[in-house]
């Protein structure tokens, strides 16, 4: 980001429950409306991992939705830059990451350029999985990989109350450790089923839930292929109504 503490500095610890002042680590004021885009950190082969914002510098409710996680699933991009053209509820913050790995975006892998499936790259319950180029394989060690210790220093920044992951082709909603309600919510809005996919070790979603109780982080999977406009619509009216106080 070149914003201040997002510069990556090596293996960022696995984080702390306790939450950082808000106040600290806010973007600065800007026009009601107004989108502003920060760097976070960057790929194993040096590409910009770019996260965009838009809210006041102490939100009442912050969600954060990343569009593209595994290179290969990508469709949850076309939500990402719609939301990019909305303006978010009044006192909010919203942060949306079109791409997360864009290595592996560019490769059309699962994996980022090591090889390493980033969900299963986190803190939480980590554990050797798979090898190089396996579709789970978790890294040498927790937050081992760039983009990892980027979107980990992102949450920690931030602190979002809703967390909104896209992958594909499971075509449901997943029934986290977070809220239930939330989740549900958002599955109706949505039209899909709720649904159980983890826990898994090393999942982005399942550190997040552990470390912030009280927070919501959890995943969507979308159906194989490209989104309709329609579909495309009711995510984004989803992600705006949970982003309301």
């Amino acid at each position: 980001m070149s914003a201040p503490g997002c510069a990556d500095a090596g293996t960022a610890s696995p984080g702390s429950p306790r939450r950082p002042a808000k106040a600290a680590s806010s973007p600065p004021t800007q026009a009601p409306g107004a989108w502003q885009s920060t760097v976070v950190g960057h790929s194993v082969r040096g590409r910009p991992i770019r996260a965009y914002h838009t809210g006041p510098p102490n939100p009442v409710r912050t969600t954060l939705v990343v569009g593209c996680v595994h290179g290969n699933e990508p469709a949850g991009e076309a939500i990402t830059r719609r939301l990019r053209r909305t303006v978010a509820p009044s006192g909010t913050a919203l942060w949306v990451v079109d791409v997360f790995n864009p290595d592996g975006r560019r490769a059309n892998t699962r994996q980022n350029a090591h090889g390493v499936d980033l969900n299963r790259n986190s803190p939480w319950h980590w554990r050797p999985l798979d090898r190089p180029g396996g579709t789970y394989y978790s890294g040498p060690r927790p937050l081992s990989e760039p983009e990892s210790r980027a979107i980990n220093r992102l949450v920690e920044r931030i602190h979002p109350n809703v967390s909104i992951w896209y992958h594909q082709h499971a075509r449901l909603v997943d029934d986290s450790a977070g809220n239930r309600a939330v989740e549900a919510d958002y599955a109706r809005r949505v039209g899909l089923p709720l649904g159980k996919l983890g826990p898994y070790p090393g999942s982005i979603t399942d550190w997040q839930d552990a470390m912030f109780p009280g927070d919501t982080a959890f995943v969507v999977e979308l159906p194989a292929g490209r989104l309709s406009r329609r579909s495309v619509a009711r995510h984004v009216a989803a992600v705006l109504a949970l982003t309301k106080p």
